[in-house]
């Protein structure tokens, strides 16, 4: 069968610039345009349709599915329930534990029990609409704290409610401090809100395999999961990444793609899936809801002497990632602040609320808002400037976390607290006239400046980078130099997912800077080549990035091996501008001379330096590859009549190791500060009993560019040594920093305590 007519072409970048530089996005112009084709854009003449049946119930028990009348349907090829998974029932990024189809309970609304083909997508949906299921509901179980410690709650899975816990331990655990400063805290439920719905085209293939075009964040892992369910060997399920509207880390789970698989190899036919806006909202993991109690112990002039907190992680129905969100927030729980004597404990909970994973920030936020808020609190009773205390306890190079790894790569939290301090705060606002469109509320005309106060905030964030706790991570680059109509060409293949972060923009750019050529090609992203991990964790440009790198520093090494040889010459020899150059000798010969009609192609499976798995009583280990640090600077202006805020400036200093593209670092500054500004007040999925109350963009809020203030951005490059070119990640951090900066400022400017994000207008004016 041929290939879908949108699935990726090699994309070729024709501006120059290597390391350093930002040359344009080689999708750029496309996306703008309008152009672009996502994977909800592919197409085969001979395609069918998919759809899926979800659980109306959080909670119950599945007595009977009659599937008579949907078959009956005209145009449906295929209804599918669990009886016909070919291989594995089961499925899991980190647990087996999610069933493809309802076996015999659903664990939360919206779960998949049945999926069907049909010739339009109006006829698959009327066809769903006919399946009779017949459940018996129960009681659901939605309290985190509860799946603790409720030894009488229903067990959603064999090995009981609690996915995870890990405890921190770390000094003296008796210690007593003169200030003492408590706190509860709440984080809501955030979803990644990404533009382009799951989606994806599976199209059955001759030798009984199948070739999926599919959205996602991780290749091979889908492809590990894809191949157990549908009981075929990995190498007959071929996956091509499809054009990806946006992720944030809810594209590492599986969504669609075993059911339009079954589909395809049922029918023998292609078959596309797309969901639709609120379907979406059911199919795919959120930001785990979060309670945070914790407890500062600090000397009177304001030096840490302990932290003790207890963390609960709602993972909802299914595990997901949770094991390793509930990790990142223990071992960053105390934030950026060296603190001697650390007690924590952190949950993992099942519940049956909707299953929660990866988003952006990946339990850093959470912890973050609460160790952030603590910090002011501090600082409050203490009488100290909020930047002050925290300058007086934050960490530097040489510091030691909660786990007892020592820092060992520059970690500058006083200077980028005092840049973010030293800029210029926005004007006042001018008391005789007023910008409606300036104020809280103010496009809606609700005021014109009575009760509007300005406060401001501060918020740091320490993030880890790539995987940890001993994971086998690492990235696989093949990288080919030949020449092309008498230019030397480099092709990049990767199967690091491009997501809409610019890793496409990056491999080229790490080629021309390593090969000194100035045409790359970048192959799209497939299962043909090795395992480039998940586009997560803020490790694409680290860990693809050193693969590629590598890569081509092997290339290179040929290609100067063979001038030596053909133009007889020793020394050193490097490779610029498409020309062979000698030092002592200048220009040499060009590439296209020396290499002729051969071409140089090399696999490289890269790895950063290895962690080790936490002590699973004490919490210590090398457990995180980099830290990487951001700080917000937030104005806001809050009007205290009515509950609504206006974020004037969000401000931030953040220190990158190495701008692989400085454009595109600011762009991730930005866009990640916007996702914060979102969390603190305005986006939160409402779940009651189990039940999502506002799955659409027109319930669930998220920011938009009247929402988003000016931002004045200042980009640090202390090179960590453990990494190539010195970079760390950058997509993250100011997430983390963010929430908690708008925040702080909206507690200055009301003197309410603020202990839940998204701040509500009723939490600003005291009725509900």
């Amino acid at each position: 069968m041929s290939r879908p007519t949108s699935a990726p072409d090699r994309i070729t970048t024709p501006i120059s610039g290597g390391v350093g530089a930002s040359p344009l996005r080689p999708d750029g112009t496309l996306k703008v345009k309008g152009e672009f084709a996502y994977s909800s854009d592919m197409w085969m003449d001979d395609m069918l349709w998919g759809a899926t049946l979800r659980s109306p119930h959080p909670y119950a028990r599945i007595n009977s599915v009659d599937l008579t009348e949907a078959l009956k349907v005209p145009g449906v090829y295929a209804v599918l329930t669990h009886d016909d998974v070919p291989g594995q029932l089961l499925f899991g990024l980190e647990h087996t534990d999610q069933p493809v189809l309802a076996v015999d309970i659903v664990r939360y609304q919206g779960e998949a029990v049945a999926v069907v083909a049909a010739d339009h997508p109006e006829t698959a949906r009327r066809a769903i609409a006919k399946i009779v299921v017949d459940y018996e509901v129960l009681e659901p179980l939605t309290d985190m704290e509860q799946a603790v410690s409720d030894t009488e709650a229903p067990h959603l899975h064999p090995g009981g409610n609690v996915v995870r816990h890990l405890p921190i331990r770390r000094g003296n655990q008796e210690v007593t401090a003169p200030v003492v400063i408590r706190g509860e805290y709440e984080v809501g439920m955030q979803d990644q809100a990404f533009l382009g719905p799951e989606s994806g085209l599976a199209v059955p293939a001759e030798d009984g395999g199948i070739d999926l075009y599919i959205a996602t964040q991780w290749l091979h892992v889908d492809q590990k999961q894809v191949a157990a369910c549908l009981g075929l060997p990995p190498e007959k399920v071929r996956l091509t990444l499809a054009g990806v509207g946006g992720a944030f880390g809810a594209r590492e789970d599986l969504s669609m793609q075993v059911h339009a698989s079954m589909l395809a190899l049922r029918t023998g036919r292609p078959v596309k899936m797309v969901y639709s806006r609120e379907e979406s909202f059911f199919g795919h993991v959120h930001r785990h809801p979060a309670k945070l109690y914790y407890e500062h112990g600090a000397t009177r002039d304001g030096k840490l002497v302990y932290v003790k907190a207890r963390m609960f992680l709602d993972g909802g129905a299914y595990a997901s990632s949770t094991g390793a969100v509930v990790a990142n927030a223990a071992t960053l729980g105390v934030g950026p602040y060296d603190v001697p004597n650390v007690s924590i404990d952190c949950w993992g909970t099942y519940t049956n609320n909707p299953p929660c994973g990866a988003m952006r920030g990946f339990g850093a936020v959470q912890a973050a808002f609460a160790y952030e808020s603590q910090m002011d609190r501090l600082a409050a009773e203490l009488g100290l400037d909020p930047v002050d205390v925290r300058v007086l306890n934050a960490m530097s190079e040489g510091s030691v976390m909660p786990t007892g790894q020592v820092i060992d790569s520059p970690a500058p939290v006083e200077e980028l607290l005092r840049r973010v301090q030293a800029m210029p705060l926005p004007a006042d606002a001018p008391t005789d006239s007023y910008d409606l469109r300036q104020l809280p509320g103010g496009v809606s005309n609700t005021t014109h400046g009575e009760g509007v106060v300005r406060g401001v905030g501060y918020g740091i964030g320490i993030k880890n980078v790539c995987f940890s706790e001993g994971f086998d991570d690492f990235s696989t680059a093949r990288v080919r130099l030949e020449i092309i109509a008498g230019e030397p060409t480099a092709m990049v293949h990767t199967a690091a997912a491009e997501v809409g972060q610019g890793l496409v923009t990056v491999q080229a750019q790490i080629a021309r800077t390593e090969l000194g050529v100035e045409r790359v090609t970048i192959h799209p992203a497939d299962t043909q080549v090795g395992s480039g991990g998940s586009t997560s964790a803020s490790r694409q440009t680290y860990v693809t990035g050193g693969a590629v790198k590598a890569a081509c520093e092997k290339v290179r090494g040929m290609v100067l091996d063979l001038a030596r040889e053909r133009l007889d010459v020793d020394g050193e020899l490097r490779m610029e501008g498409g020309k062979i150059v000698s030092d002592q000798l200048g220009v040499l010969a060009d590439v296209a001379d020396v290499l002729g009609d051969d071409a140089i192609d090399e696999t490289v499976e890269w790895r950063h330096r290895p962690t080790e798995a936490l002590d699973p009583t004490t919490g210590q280990g090398f457990a995180h590859v980099q830290y990487a640090f951001a700080v917000h600077r937030a104005v806001v202006d809050v009007d205290i009549d009515l509950g609504l805020v206006r974020v004037v400036a969000l401000d931030c200093v953040q220190d990158v190791g190495k701008a692989i593209n400085p454009d595109a670092v600011v762009g991730q500054i930005h866009g990640g500060s916007a996702q914060g500004l979102g969390l603190a007040v305005m986006e939160e999925i409402q779940v009651k009993g189990g039940k999502i109350r506002n799955p659409s963009f027109t319930d669930y809020l998220i920011p938009t560019i009247l929402d988003m203030p000016p931002m004045k951005v200042d980009v640090l490059e202390l090179a960590d040594p453990h990494a190539p070119y010195g970079l760390r990640g950058v997509g993250e951090p100011p997430t983390i920093s963010s929430t908690p900066a708008i925040a702080a400022a909206i507690r200055a400017a009301t003197g309410l305590a603020i202990p839940r994000v998204p701040v509500r207008p009723e939490d600003i004016t005291g009725t509900a």
